[in-house]
């Protein structure tokens, strides 16, 4: 019998090198992610951070999954730092003169200015519903809040960001090609917005 090498298989887990490849691969989109949850710069850098060490000194994850898990991090993150909850309605979003929406970068486009002068409750609920795509559900469990106060989260945060689109591009129907819909310009301004430095 014949003594060989032993052969060592690659694991199915991601190494805390592969995380920091993730992060450092994806460093704008999860800095916008921290970013649009936050609307505070700092404490988007700060969740950036905190995201990274939580994934590399984490539970093990399948090495396939390390990007969506790098992105959970950074929301766990962002959630442990501001706690949003449900108001009764008598907040009002932050505007731009508020301290904290005037700490993110100059010249934001209007899609995403709009999205940061959301209240934090409605803000957490649309960045994870409607940008993350998670399921009504495991937003509720992930805010500590019940699933219809994400639906009624989301429908404010839906209602006041189409009315602040018609103000911003007039009256013009959403389908005529000068005036595309919002969600067709948030869609191109984050893409935009991930391209700036920061």
């Amino acid at each position: 019998m014949t003594i060989g090498k032993q052969i060592t298989r690659p694991t199915p887990y991601a190494s805390p090198d592969d995380f920091r490849q993730v992060f450092d691969e994806h460093i704008k989109s999860l800095y916008l992610l921290a970013f649009l949850l936050t609307a505070d710069q700092k404490k988007a850098e700060q969740c950036f951070v905190s995201g990274l060490e939580d994934a590399v000194g984490g539970s093990p994850v399948f090495k396939e999954w390390a990007h969506s898990w790098a992105r959970r991090t950074v929301v766990l993150n962002a959630v442990r730092v501001l706690s949003p909850r449900p108001t009764d309605g008598n907040v009002r979003g932050q505007s731009s003169s508020d301290p904290v929406y005037n700490n993110g970068p100059s010249a934001q486009p209007a899609e995403i200015a709009s999205v940061l002068g959301l209240e934090p409750f409605e803000r957490f609920v649309y960045v994870l519903t409607a940008l993350e795509r998670y399921s009504d559900q495991e937003c509720a469990v992930l805010l500590g809040c019940m699933r219809r106060d994400v639906l009624a989260a989301r429908t404010h945060a839906l209602q006041q960001l189409a009315s602040e689109a018609a103000t911003h591009y007039g009256q013009q129907p959403a389908g005529r090609e000068e005036n595309p819909a919002p969600g067709e310009r948030l869609n191109s301004a984050l893409h935009s917005y991930e391209s700036c430095a920061f």
